[in-house]
């Protein structure tokens, strides 16, 4: 039986993103990172100061890695790109479909051995259009083909199993890896079917426990999965549309997740006026911070 929990957080920023996304946590400057996609930007939160800033971008992207505490690398609908964070200077690093400008960038995160996996999708949410990369040191490679919405990458906490879905069929993926290389070392099987439950299976993160918590889009609500795929408590927030939870704070015992208004219309948008804020459930997590990708 799942438990069921309402909303007892709170706003961590109200910016009405139309898509937020990719939030990812900075231990360096205790800085909580995330993008609004369709309107190219990325969001910055401190959260010591509560000071925030929006960096306006030429494109659209999806996902920040860590670099060292001057570099990011982030994935955009141009390839990927390193980002100097005093500056916000932008510098070409590596090819993503560059013969796919009708894709962009979509869900991903970073391997404990400090590769990156990244999702590409079409822009029109076409079937089957995108795919997931492997990048390690400069490296593509595509590891999984036919993937029309890519969303749930995470890993758990050993670099031993891998995790994504395709949103569009609603099934998360299991999925063996090498924990040295981040490359994955079989074959995938389906650990949650979800295909027939309202709403769509979003972005993902694994705790330092292995349990898998998972934004669920079009159903308000985090749900947190056990390692062997049993949903075991939902966690309900005030927007209808959640994209994905990121542990965040100096222990990474805090939760927060990014939600989006696209789509929406206007008495939607009336109804929920935290769709498309930056929320934190109220709730002690044991978490892990994102490994930095190593360049």
């Amino acid at each position: 039986m799942t438990d069921i929990y309402e909303f007892e957080g709170k706003t961590l920023c109200n910016t009405n993103s139309v898509l937020g996304e990719g939030p990812t946590y900075d231990p360096d400057g205790n800085t909580v990172w995330w993008f609004n996609i369709l309107g190219k930007e990325l969001h910055e939160l401190n959260l010591s100061t509560g000071a925030k800033k929006v960096h306006p971008l030429p494109v659209m992207a999806s996902v920040l890695a860590r670099i060292d505490a001057a570099r990011q690398l982030i994935a955009t609908e141009e390839g990927l790109f390193v980002r100097d964070i005093a500056s916000g200077n932008l510098t070409f690093y590596a090819a993503l479909e560059n013969d796919r400008p009708e894709n962009r960038s979509n869900d991903g995160r970073t391997h404990p051995s400090g590769a990156l996996w990244i999702g590409t999708m079409s822009k029109r949410a076409e079937n089957q259009a995108g795919a997931i990369y492997h990048v390690a040191s400069g490296k593509v490679t595509k590891i999984f083909n036919g993937i029309s919405i890519p969303n749930s990458i995470c890993f758990s906490p050993d670099g031993t199993i891998g995790y994504y879905t395709d949103s569009r069929i609603n099934r998360l993926m299991r999925v063996m890896v090498d924990p040295l290389t981040g490359l994955p070392s079989g074959e995938p099987i389906v650990l949650v079917d979800s295909m027939n439950d309202p709403g769509d299976i979003d972005g993902s993160v694994v705790d330092a426990d292995g349990y898998l918590w998972n934004a669920r889009w079009g159903a308000g609500v985090v749900d947190r999965y056990s390692p062997d795929g049993l949903r075991i408590s939902r966690y309900k927030v005030p927007a209808v549309q959640p994209s994905c939870p990121a542990f965040i704070g100096v222990n990474a015992d805090r939760l927060a997740v990014t939600t989006a208004w696209e789509g929406l219309d206007e008495d939607a948008r009336s109804a929920q006026p935290s769709a498309g804020a930056l929320l934190e459930l109220g709730i002690d997590v044991k978490g892990v911070f994102d490994p930095v990708y190593v360049i």
